[in-house]
């Protein structure tokens, strides 16, 4: 079989995190079989689909590096094929007329609620004369479902589960302005798509049923479902915006970088052995769909971040300079110069030690691209009392002096400086920390002189030594 598998997002909002492990899901298990992962925009809510959510859903799914081997399908382009299907079911008798009117409706809901029951249609038009119908009321396309014995579903997930077919009414096909439902068009375009395998949230487990009826009546083989559990807050409790259940691009300004998010996702509810660490390349050799747990995961944001700073720490350092260049950009409100990429560059192995997201790592960046003269903070201010001022004029004296400029070069001055003035080196290293980095907290300073250069480094100095 050559798997065709696909993501099937509705434009009415952003690409939010469940989506985003769906589509992963998919995009994998087509991966793992050397076959083919498509998308769909199911756009055929018009009032509620927008532009804004189309570009958020391709944007998200390009960042994560989701994108499909095919154009998208939009569904809104196939309605006509859609309906004329419906029509074809109402010639062959598999569907039929319904002209309920909305107080008929209105009662029928009422009565299943007074009776503590789910509502569903009564099936009042099934049999019934067309020439019965009352005036005024434009007809909707019910399909004829069967009445008796039970649709099994094998779910690649769940397993065998079945339901009884008295328990599935009459479903809607075509609406009475002549337009079709999601469960027509799904199943229509997963056949015309020739979509071998639907992977989504378990909340479309009972439309599952329909579907697979719908389907058979048409002659068609119904895919193999695999219906994946939800994704709960690290509470157990429904996802909400309070657990993290914001779109990708939320995560993205967060500062968390695409490929530990994605292994985060793989990890929320499908495991290897031990592994936590799982690349790319690995996750298409193991992903296998019946690996995935039948309970739903628990959101961690801990576990993210400590993902995210593996990550960090393994990337490129150029590449982390390209990431938060434009941040700390915005940050300054200005352009950084032509010193400030060498210097992020030449620093990045011990800033990205010290950070979980990118945004951490712009803000403990910072001090290697200001302007003089550094605002300090109130801490480092502190520090530069006037015995330290007086420190730190006398070792700029010696630093002027120094060559080679290095780090150990820097550490071996700092410490022969420091015996000569009978000085703990702390009472050197902090005030010198605070006039070169504006704060109390930095990498080794020794590495951070070397990484400023010297004439860096003497002018930051005279800028306190002055103040």
């Amino acid at each position: 079989m050559n798997v065709v598998t696909r993501f099937a997002p509705s434009p009415t909002g952003f690409l939010h995190i469940g989506g985003a492990r769906t589509a992963l899901f998919n995009w994998l298990f087509s991966r793992h079989h050397g076959g083919k992962y498509l998308l769909r925009i199911e756009d055929t809510d018009r009032k509620r689909s927008t532009q804004e959510a189309i570009d958020a859903i391709l944007d998200g799914l390009q960042w994560l590096g989701l994108e499909a081997d095919e154009e998208p399908l939009f569904q809104s382009t196939r309605l006509d094929r859609h309906a004329a299907l419906a029509n074809q079911l109402l010639a062959e008798g598999k569907a039929y007329h319904c002209y309920c009117t909305p107080q008929e409706l209105t009662e029928m809901r009422e009565t299943a609620k007074a009776e503590g029951r789910s509502m569903r249609y009564d099936g009042r038009w099934r049999d019934r004369d067309p020439s019965e119908a009352p005036a005024g009321i434009p007809p909707v396309v019910r399909f004829q479902a069967p009445q008796t014995g039970d649709t099994v579903l094998r779910d690649a997930v769940q397993g065998d589960v079945t339901v009884a077919n008295d328990q599935l009414d009459d479903m809607v096909l075509l609406r009475a302005d002549g337009t079709p439902t999601y469960m027509l068009s799904v199943v229509v375009d997963d056949h015309d798509m020739a979509i071998t395998h639907v992977i989504r949230g378990d909340d479309h487990l009972t439309n599952a049923f329909r579907q697979i009826q719908l389907f058979l009546a048409l002659g068609w083989q119904p895919p193999v479902y695999g219906h994946i559990p939800l994704i709960h807050g690290a509470d157990g409790a429904k996802m909400s915006k309070r657990h993290g259940a914001l779109g990708v691009d939320a995560y993205r300004d967060m500062g968390y970088l695409p490929e530990a998010l994605l292994n985060y996702l793989l990890r929320l509810g499908w495991s290897h052995g031990d592994d936590e660490i799982i690349s790319r390349e690995q996750a298409v050799e193991w992903f296998d769909i019946a690996a995935v747990n039948r309970g739903a995961a628990r959101f961690d944001f801990d576990k993210l971040s400590s993902l995210n700073s593996h990550y960090l720490k393994a990337s490129d350092n150029q590449h982390l300079v390209d990431l938060i260049v434009p941040g700390i950009e915005k940050s300054l409100a200005a352009a950084i110069d032509t010193t400030a990429r060498p210097r992020l560059i030449q620093g990045m192995n011990s800033l990205k030690d010290r950070a979980k997201t990118i945004n951490e790592l712009i803000d403990i960046s910072l001090f290697y691209v200001r302007k003089r003269p550094l605002a300090l903070d109130e801490k480092a201010a502190r520090l530069l009392t006037d015995d330290g001022r007086r420190l730190l004029a006398l070792l700029s004296g010696i630093l002027a002096a120094l060559e080679p400029w290095s780090a150990d070069a820097i550490d071996a001055a700092i410490h022969n400086f420091a015996d000569k003035e009978g000085a703990k080196l702390g009472q050197i290293a902090q005030p010198l920390r605070a006039a070169l980095c504006g704060t109390t907290t930095s990498p080794g300073i020794f590495e951070v002189a070397e990484v400023l250069g010297k004439e860096e480094v003497l002018g930051r100095l005279a800028d306190v030594i002055s103040a």
